[in-house]
């Protein structure tokens, strides 16, 4: 009996050694590769690659738009405009689809990929903050702990709640998916977090501290918000709102 339970307890311990070391959070900084020129009149929402060109969704009423942005000079190569009464939010390519978030509307649309034409408009049922893809299906934020996994109209497939440490963590917006993993941007904070969208668990914590220096900031520089993977490359791209630059960067793990 005594050996029974003395196996048990070793089974038991070795399980949660295992789990404790499964929970420890990566720490990184960023390393500057290269930094490009960026609009300082893009309120900065949604950030992506599509076929090797960059697309960005620009927020604030009454000059919202969606643009294709040369990368090398920060120059919109093509714009669409909205209304006044929508507050762009994030946006995001699965399949041949573009898909675009609004803030308070509750009004979601969907694009032509190609060509950016108008196909349609949904109903949407919460704030529309970040938005991502893993390829097969949305992932989206709505600024509160949770991510929203939908079809491709908008239906909502799960919901997974987001922890550090095991607690919820709140305001997550700006998302991107990169190496299996969800990238979000802690609104208001130069922190990204790296989640495991299967079980929401935060597996990673990127430290974006002094990334814009303090003499490309004026009155109107806003907080951190923009991350795109290129798919082709590899790289990562940084950016934020009415930020005068866009960078390129590398994570280097904390020690």
């Amino acid at each position: 009996m005594m050996r029974r339970l003395y196996l048990v307890l070793s089974i038991l311990a070795a399980a949660l050694l295992c789990c404790s070391c499964e929970a420890k959070v990566k720490e990184y900084k960023v390393k500057v590769v290269k930094e490009y020129p960026h609009d300082t009149g893009s309120y900065t929402q949604g950030l992506f690659f599509y076929k090797g060109d960059m697309y960005e969704s620009t927020g604030q009423y009454g000059s919202s738009t969606f643009r294709k942005v040369e990368l090398s000079t920060g120059e919109a190569l093509e714009k669409l405009k909205f209304n006044r009464k929508y507050f762009v939010e994030g946006s995001v390519v699965l399949g041949d689809n573009l898909y675009i978030l609004t803030w308070e509307s509750r009004v979601a649309f969907i694009y032509d990929a190609n060509t950016l034409e108008y196909k349609s408009t949904f109903n949407y049922p919460r704030e529309g903050w970040g938005l991502t893809t893993d390829g097969k299906q949305l992932i989206a934020s709505d600024g509160s702990s949770r991510l929203f996994f939908m079809d491709g109209d908008y239906k909502l497939l799960k919901t997974v709640d987001v922890k550090l440490d095991g607690r919820p963590v709140r305001n997550l917006n700006e998302l991107e998916y990169i190496d299996g993993k969800v990238w979000a941007n802690v609104y208001t904070t130069d922190l990204i977090l790296i989640i495991n969208p299967s079980t929401g668990v935060v597996e990673g914590k990127v430290d974006c501290t002094g990334l814009l220096p303090q003499h490309l900031r004026d009155q109107n520089t806003d907080v951190l918000n923009g991350i795109a993977l290129d798919p082709d490359t590899g790289k990562i791209y940084l950016t934020g709102k009415y930020w005068k630059r866009l960078y390129e960067i590398e994570l280097v793990e904390k020690k």
